[in-house]
């Protein structure tokens, strides 16, 4: 590396940017990865990774500009350079944003406007990866995404070319205008967000996702890929370096092959797929036909390549918004997400050209002051945030209850329910409100997180003289605190809670975002060890017994959560033990689904057959008796022969598709009550 105003043996090529088709082709490969992901193409299960070669190509190409600024004036046109990023990216992204709040208006369910309006304000204010982190979204994860999800990728890139420019000018300055002792610079703060992005991976897994604290490495990464191919160096010229594009080519292909959403990411694993775009990127760069440029360099490579930016934008919407409009519970066949992507291509094809490219040079902007760019973007933002107001405005306008309907039954609990038909005025909780009906042991910090160990628990009930009953088990058995708290307030019992989220007292190892769930065992370990030093009259085991990709290794889940329950039971010494049946699973959140059907809640309603997996309710009936416990199964109360209503009187059942709201469960005092009483007799 040489400062500026050295000579240089390098030749002109390897310091001046331009056009690179095998770029343009990696672009391609990129974006097809994440549309095949997204449409549910199975054997491409690290499709994700597209995205990280983007990363890295932004940072090399954006870098490779701003250091040929920097060699040839000594410095940064920080306003132009801005105004040039803000034609290239917002018009398409904040067009699309507008569409898809208007179309989700028209399609998704009312109550799920809100989200819609969170998202897109987020990415017209150009930090929708910070909301995404601060709810803790799991990217991988298959349930009920936003419609803005796919923005955080750009709100990365936004906050980059935000800050990059001013650290390579500053750095520039400080290096005392040498490039070599810039490179030195960027490649530290490269390797300090890339120590950041692995050790934090055990704290928060969706923060390191989407903070551009722990992403910025990878297009640093690309950033230093800029540096070495304006070094001059003589291997990078010689046509045997071709070769390592192949090799980046094979190593990025078996990552989408290989990593699976079970996949620890981004941390250490996502150095592979930056690896190899890097590789991609300096193979392709040297001369002969060792590279692989000809097959990059294709006309189909380089439309898709082409249109990749507006394609990554318009294939998420039609694939989430379809989905969601036929519920959750009810998956889209993969002919059909296929077709939506094949859908996305034309779709972005006329973004490109009658939006993106049209921007870029649009004389209006370019030929004024980059005040006017500036001040069009305002305006743009302006309006997607207008736009996202006013539709949810006008869908909490249109109200959450039936029309022809007034009020409900007062709930009058009893086996066998038939369920309300429609969704009465006196509903309660209210749809809205629902999604927030925990019970209070959240509130009182009586409910442990995920990173805590407390093992404690919480004590409620006076009557000295009531059995001590121990509620064990995770959120579900939470969702049953306001039952038992019923009971303990009237004196039948003294309750001791001990929930844990995401944490079941079934002994079986876990997997939390990626890493094991240490926190799990530990705090399980520890309930079992105070209920044997207390030796309670009663311990009360309650668990989500859904099937879980978060295993440490594999098996047969059901087998997995018999042995798991036995476990549990038999390392509990002395005290009586009943395990509560698991509620029925709803497959989708029932307010959101009841927004759209107010008339007819039986759309809402779950099939018996569909609501519980058979094979681990067996599996969790088989480990009590055989480790002498007692099952208790209160699901006659939940449902009839044929189906699980969403909601019973005036009652809404379910706060999302599994968890009691704090009303039903209260209503569940006297059966449960019933059923402790028999089994301490």
């Amino acid at each position: 590396m040489t400062a500026v105003g050295e000579t240089t043996s390098a030749a002109p090529a390897a310091r001046k940017s331009g056009f690179r088709p095998d770029v343009q082709g990696l672009r391609a490969i990129a974006v097809a990865f994440v549309v095949l992901y997204h449409s549910g193409v199975s054997w491409l299960s690290g499709g994700f990774v597209g995205v990280d070669v983007f990363f890295v190509i932004s940072g090399f190409l954006i870098t490779t500009h701003l250091l040929e600024s920097l060699e040839s004036t000594g410095r940064i046109a920080f306003g132009s350079f801005y105004a040039k990023r803000a034609r290239r990216i917002l018009p398409a992204s904040l067009l699309v944003g507008i569409l898809t709040v208007l179309v989700a208006w028209v399609w998704m369910p009312p109550l799920l406007m809100k989200e819609v309006a969170r998202g897109a304000v987020a990415a017209a204010l150009y930090v929708p990866n910070m909301l995404f982190a601060v709810e803790g979204t799991d990217y991988l994860a298959e349930t009920s995404p936003s419609v803005f999800q796919h923005y955080w990728s750009l709100g990365i890139e936004e906050q980059f070319y935000l800050f990059w420019p001013a650290v390579l000018a500053l750095g520039f300055w400080l290096c005392r205008r040498s490039e070599r002792r810039l490179l030195l610079l960027a490649a530290a703060l490269v390797l300090a967000s890339f120590v950041l992005c692995v050790s934090l991976m055990n704290v928060s897994q969706p923060w390191v996702f989407f903070s551009l604290p722990t992403r910025a490495w990878e297009l640093g990464a690309g950033a230093l890929a800029a540096f070495l191919m304006r070094s001059g160096a003589r291997w990078l010229r010689a046509p045997r370096t071709g070769v390592l594009s192949w090799v980046g080519l094979g190593l990025l292909l078996v990552v989408g092959l290989v990593y699976t959403e079970t996949t620890p990411f981004p941390g250490y694993t996502a150095a592979l797929p930056v690896l190899a775009t890097v590789l991609l990127i300096i193979g392709g760069a040297a001369p002969g036909r060792l590279n692989a440029n000809g097959l990059l360099s294709r006309r189909p490579f380089q439309f898709v390549g082409a249109i990749s930016y507006s394609l990554y934008l318009v294939h998420w919407p039609l694939q989430v918004i379809p989905q969601v409009a036929v519920g959750q519970d009810d998956p889209l066949p993969l002919w059909l997400r296929l077709g939506l992507g094949a859908v996305s291509v034309p779709l972005a094809w006329l973004l490109f050209r009658f939006v993106e490219r049209p921007v870029i040079s649009w004389p209006t902007l370019r030929s004024r002051s980059q005040l006017w760019t500036g001040a069009a973007a305002l305006a743009t933002s302006a309006v997607l945030i207008a736009t996202a107001g006013g539709s949810y405005y006008l869908t909490s306008a249109t109200g959450e209850t039936a029309t022809d309907q007034a009020a409900g039954e007062e709930t009058q609990l009893e086996k066998d329910p038939a369920g309300t038909g429609y969704v009465p005025e006196n509903l309660t909780p209210a749809l809205e409100e629902a999604e927030a009906d925990n019970p209070t042991i959240y509130t009182d910090d009586c409910h442990r997180s995920q990173d805590s160990t407390d093992s404690s628990g919480c004590q409620v009930g006076e009557n000295e003289d009531a059995p001590v009953v121990f509620l064990f088990g995770d959120s579900h058995a939470a969702s049953w605190y306001p039952a038992l708290a019923e009971l303990a307030e009237q004196g039948r019992i003294r309750l001791d809670t001990n929930t844990k989220s995401s944490c079941p007292s079934v002994e079986v190892p876990l997997q939390l975002e990626g890493v094991p769930y240490t926190e799990c065992d530990t705090w399980r370990d520890g309930v079992i060890d105070r209920i044997n030093s207390e030796q309670p009259d009663l311990v009360l085991l309650a668990n989500y017994g859904a099937v879980r990709p978060d295993l440490r290794s594999g098996g047969d889940f059901a087998s997995r959560w018999q042995d798991g329950t036995a476990s549990t039971i038999e390392a509990i010494d002395g005290p009586t033990v009943d395990v509560l049946a698991d509620v029925p699973d709803q497959g989708e959140t029932s307010a959101v689904c009841l927004s759209n059907h107010l008339e007819d809640t039986a759309q809402c309603a779950v099939d018996r057959a569909e609501a519980f997996d058979p094979a681990v309710t067996e599996a969790e009936r088989a480990a009590a008796e055989s480790a002498g416990a007692r099952y208790v199964d209160l699901t006659p109360y939940l449902c009839n022969d044929r189906m699980c209503p969403p909601i019973i009187g005036n009652v809404l059942v379910y706060r999302d598709g599994h968890h009691l709201t704090t009303r039903f469960s209260r209503l569940m005092a006297e059966p449960l009550g019933e059923e402790i009483e028999a089994s301490l007799e």
